[in-house]
């Protein structure tokens, strides 16, 4: 009887110190190393090359010219229409236009007063619109005949801005018609001898977008013009 309580009392004392030994953790798995990626060719063939050297040339061209940033999206669609043969959102002249005009603030600021300038002087009692834009204005008509471009003429005339800024002044100079300015050229073709004409002519029948001398890129002209002589007529 003792014997079978002995055993019972050692089983008790067992299961006791079994509850206050805490389960062994399960040893942790060794991590496995991962593959290296598969690295990815970007340029896969000659026309993704060459696509990427005209990239990089017209982003190098333009960053050197003073064009910090560029919407590379806007970039990319002109690229599309163009190839895509769409519709362009810009024609060659506009793009031009929108590319020096960001480039040479002084010259949007010129283009935008001279088209200002004859926007208002159209409107006024007198002065008359060609269709190529040229303007003019009948201070004294002459009777002698007209000159054809062909001609040799001989003028006097002065010269300035639309702000006044005087840049030339000249008598008795004589010229071939078809060898200066195309307002030149078509506004001393609507005179006779003798007449004295005031012709605004925009920068697009001057001297364009680039400076001459005194005058600055875009520049409307404004001219006081006498018809002095034809040469052979």
């Amino acid at each position: 009887m003792k014997k079978i309580l002995v055993a019972g009392t050692v089983l008790l004392a067992v299961g006791a110190q079994a509850q206050k030994t805490a389960p062994a953790k399960p040893s942790a798995a060794k991590p496995v190393a991962a593959k290296p990626a598969q690295a990815v060719k970007p340029l896969k063939n000659s026309v993704d090359t060459v696509s990427y050297a005209i990239g990089t040339m017209v982003a190098n061209f333009y960053k050197q010219q003073g064009i910090a940033k560029l919407n590379s999206a806007m970039v990319s669609k002109a690229i599309n229409d163009v190839y895509g043969n769409g519709k362009v959102l810009l024609n060659e002249n506009q793009a031009n236009m929108a590319l020096m005009r960001y480039m040479n603030p002084a010259l949007s600021k010129n283009i935008e007063e001279g088209e200002n300038f004859l926007a208002a002087n159209k409107k006024k009692t007198g002065v008359k619109t060609t269709p190529s834009g040229l303007q003019y204005e009948v201070i004294r008509e002459g009777t002698g005949a007209r000159p054809a471009a062909t001609d040799t003429v001989t003028v006097n005339y002065a010269g300035t801005l639309v702000n006044g800024t005087p840049f030339d002044k000249n008598d008795g100079i004589s010229f071939p018609l078809n060898g200066v300015i195309p307002g030149w050229t078509e506004g001393l073709q609507l005179m006779t001898t003798g007449s004295k004409y005031k012709l605004y002519i925009p920068y697009q029948l001057a001297y364009g977008l680039n400076d001459q001398g005194p005058i600055p890129g875009g520049s409307v002209l404004v001219f006081e013009v006498d018809l002095v002589s034809i040469k052979g007529k």
